[in-house]
């Protein structure tokens, strides 16, 4: 450990812009997946302004719980369903998954799609679930 120590003294520069490069990386993936919302400003979304949740689960998952009123597209599908949703192109758009991984790629696809009001859940439907927010059985 004392090793490491050495090192970060004797190559300040080299670690410096190692640790900027690393934050650099990490500030832009967390925004190319869009914007994240937590579960609670999800309700008020949805309550407030009539968002739509798309819940790109898969159909097993979907069915074991989903949340009120969601639309369930499996993200292997988004782009060849995305024609189900202009319908709510003015709206806001939230997508769900299981627990917050891949909905940005989703969130990604639909802006290249042309939608502007993409939001991704935080956490996904395990955070809803967590903060103890209904879930739908079907």
């Amino acid at each position: 450990m004392e090793r490491v120590f050495e090192f970060v003294v004797n190559h300040y520069i080299l670690v410096s812009l190692f640790v900027a490069l690393l934050l650099a990386l990490i500030v832009l993936e967390s925004r190319r997946g869009g914007q994240k919302i937590s579960a609670q400003a999800a309700v008020s979304l949805i309550n407030r302004d009539e968002a739509i949740v798309v819940d790109i689960r898969d159909r097993k998952d979907f069915t074991e719980g989903r949340i009120t009123g969601s639309i369930n597209i499996p993200l292997s599908g988004l782009k060849s369903r995305v024609s189900e949703l202009k319908k709510h192109e003015n709206k806001q758009i939230i997508v769900a998954d299981k627990m917050g991984q891949h909905s940005a790629m989703a969130v990604k696809q639909l802006k290249e799609e042309g939608f502007n009001n993409v939001v991704r859940l935080s956490g996904g439907i395990a955070d809803w679930r967590a903060s103890n927010l209904p879930l739908v059985k079907k």
